[in-house]
């Protein structure tokens, strides 16, 4: 804990060296996302160029959601060996190789570097939180608010910018995809520092929470946060091809999901604020399930020139989803170290969870030859996410 005091009153005795830092923090957040967005966008490239097949293509946009749910537990005690900086230094870099490995002509190679990139991201979404709270005690909420823009820029970016990039600078598929490398290494570029002035920090090990497996609530929790990020992953790995097989064309696909994910930032920012008024979160956490949905089919069944409306809609149900489900894991918990236990609870089992969305969608779209029938699933998703958000929103600790 002296520490962790320590790095907090260190931070903010250098102004300069804090800017940097936050700068850093933010600029690593905004590359957990391109990796799901710019796949998603060029998916009939990738599989008219490379002849990816319809199970192909599912286990593309699906692969790197399954290695956030298998490399999360790895981040901490990657933390404990070698310090939180250079496990987070170490991430961003292979982050970049995986990103740019995508780019070659091949298959294998595309589907590994994507796993490569997934389990980067996965050890960044873990740590990432962490440092915010140490680094940033007197400013978690400003900081959090800027790390989850970050995000939703990340894949805002990448959905609306891929297509545009690679035909302005006449990129080949493989060059569409890899220059999404480039940011992940100006990333690392500004984290260096952070190696260089504070060396290796380990944490602490703390015992787990043995009971935590066990408890009927935290598995509400852990459901309600997998369901709901499986519709948010159909949404990043299948939004833009559903939107270009209804007739919009590449770019214009690309910037109606760009424009929806920078809706959830918005959201993201306020519906923590809305949850926390109430007495529970049960009727915020239902409603927004249900919400997420409706904008789902009014984007699979509207009429094509309403799409930007449901987009929109799309966006800022799903982002308040995101940010109540996070949310929800920091009302339940006692402490900050059940926090961080049920925290990796919900991110290793319910990202395995929600890697069955995107795939999912992909088979139906296989079988059915369209996209129709994905409506079936996202109501069985949302009604699920409905179910155990109720059972999470009451006002009980784990």
């Amino acid at each position: 804990m002296s520490h962790l005091a320590n790095a907090g009153a260190e931070a903010r005795c250098a102004p300069a060296s804090r800017l940097l830092l936050g700068t850093s923090l933010v600029l690593v957040a905004f590359n957990l996302r391109p990796v799901f967005s710019s796949a998603s966008t060029l998916l009939p490239e990738i599989r008219e160029t490379l002849g990816l097949s319809g199970l192909g293509a599912s286990i593309l946009t699906t692969l790197p959601v399954i290695c956030l749910g298998l490399f999360s537990p790895l981040a901490p005690r990657l933390s404990r060996w070698i310090g939180t900086e250079r496990t987070l230094l170490g991430a961003v870099l292979l982050l970049a190789c995986g990103t740019a490995l995508r780019g070659l002509p091949s298959i294998p190679l595309l589907l590994l570097g994507t796993a490569v990139a997934g389990a980067c991201i996965a050890v960044g979404n873990v740590l990432l939180p962490g440092l915010v709270k140490r680094d940033f005690p007197d400013r978690p909420a400003l900081m959090t608010g800027w790390y989850t823009m970050a995000l939703c820029a990340g894949a805002a970016g990448a959905a609306g910018l891929t297509l545009p990039l690679k035909h302005s600078l006449g990129l080949s598929l493989g060059g569409a995809l890899a220059i999404w490398a480039l940011p992940a290494l100006l990333a690392g570029l500004f984290w260096l520092p952070q190696i260089l002035s504070r060396g290796s920090q380990a944490g602490q090990l703390r015992p787990p929470v043995q009971s935590l497996w066990r408890s009927r609530l935290a598995w509400h929790i852990t459901l309600f946060m997998g369901l709901q990020s499986a519709l948010a992953y159909c949404v990043f790995g299948w939004l833009v091809p559903i939107l270009r097989e209804r007739g919009l064309d590449g770019v214009t696909a690309g910037a109606v999901v760009s424009m929806s994910v920078m809706m959830q930032a918005g959201a993201c920012l306020l519906a923590p604020h809305l949850a926390v008024r109430g007495r529970d979160q049960r009727a915020i956490n239902v409603g927004l399930s249900v919400l997420a949905v409706v904008a789902l089919l009014g984007l699979l069944f509207a009429p094509l020139w309403s799409v930007w409306f449901w987009a929109a809609l799309q966006g800022v149900w799903q982002g308040g989803l995101i940010a109540v489900a996070l949310t929800v894991i920091v009302l339940r918990a006692r402490d900050s170290h059940v926090a961080a236990q049920l925290s990796g609870m919900a991110q290793c089992v319910g990202y395995l969870l929600a890697a069955a969305g995107p795939l999912l969608v992909g088979l139906i779209h296989g079988w059915t030859g369209g996209f129709a029938w994905s409506a079936v699933l996202f109501v069985l998703l949302g009604a699920g996410a409905a179910v155990n958000g109720w059972f999470a929103g009451r006002a009980l600790h784990v």
